[in-house]
């Protein structure tokens, strides 16, 4: 990328956070060297990948210099600001615009073809309901052996874990970089063990008794 398509995509991110601070949640674009660490286990081979909140396309970029084809790509960004840009970007992606809480109603993959699964949401700024959610629908699509790689700003997992308890996930801290702005941490999360999760049973919804009992515990124990 060139350094004057650098700074155009700071200024589109600067102005997108400027109007929405919780929905994108950075000041700038993740930095490559945590691009790296977000794509370091994947190769061509896990293809088709699904990409939450691609924004300008950092990690997108990334995944491509680890040979994996832009047309296994599926880039779920919420955002319309981004959408055309990486429509442009990458024309054989397949490019939707859509909530990553309602992935698992989306039907977007047929069965559990997905290997992995690269985020670049905020979290931090997300309810438990959504969280669980997020993670829920992206585990419909993921094969055995996939896993889901999310980074977070924050100095412990981004995910609860009541949460991880819930869904019988995993989490393991792969790496992290002081070379990004804000310095930022990388999780692998995967199965603990073969489990089925029910599309059904995790609709996103706007009240959930067990995960408003979640969303209590974290904040009285700070995780």
């Amino acid at each position: 990328m060139t350094a004057k398509a650098a700074c155009a995509d700071f200024l589109h991110f600067f102005r997108s956070w400027i109007s929405n601070p919780l929905r994108v949640a950075a000041i700038a674009p993740s930095g490559d060297s945590l691009a790296r660490i977000m794509t370091s286990e994947i190769a061509a081979l896990d293809g088709p990948i699904i990409e939450l909140g691609p924004g300008t396309g950092v990690f997108t970029r990334a995944l491509l210099a680890r040979g994996v084809s832009e047309a296994d790509l599926t880039l779920i960004e919420y955002g319309p600001e981004f959408i055309t840009a990486l429509q442009a970007r990458f024309p054989t992606a397949r490019v939707l615009q859509m909530d990553a809480a309602q992935l698992a109603q989306a039907d977007i993959f047929e069965g559990e073809p997905v290997g992995a699964v690269v985020s670049g949401l905020p979290l931090l700024s997300m309810s438990p309901r959504k969280i669980a959610s997020i993670l829920a629908g992206a585990f419909t699509y993921i094969r055995p052996g996939g896993a889901v790689y999310q980074f977070t700003y924050g100095p412990r997992c981004p995910v609860p874990r009541p949460i991880l308890d819930r869904l019988g996930l995993e989490a393991v801290r792969i790496g992290g970089t002081v070379r990004n702005l804000p310095p930022a941490s990388v999780y692998r999360f995967s199965r603990r063990e073969p489990l089925e999760l029910s599309r059904e049973r995790f609709n996103y919804r706007e009240s959930d008794p067990e995960l408003d009992a979640i969303a209590a515990f974290s904040n009285e124990t700070g995780g």
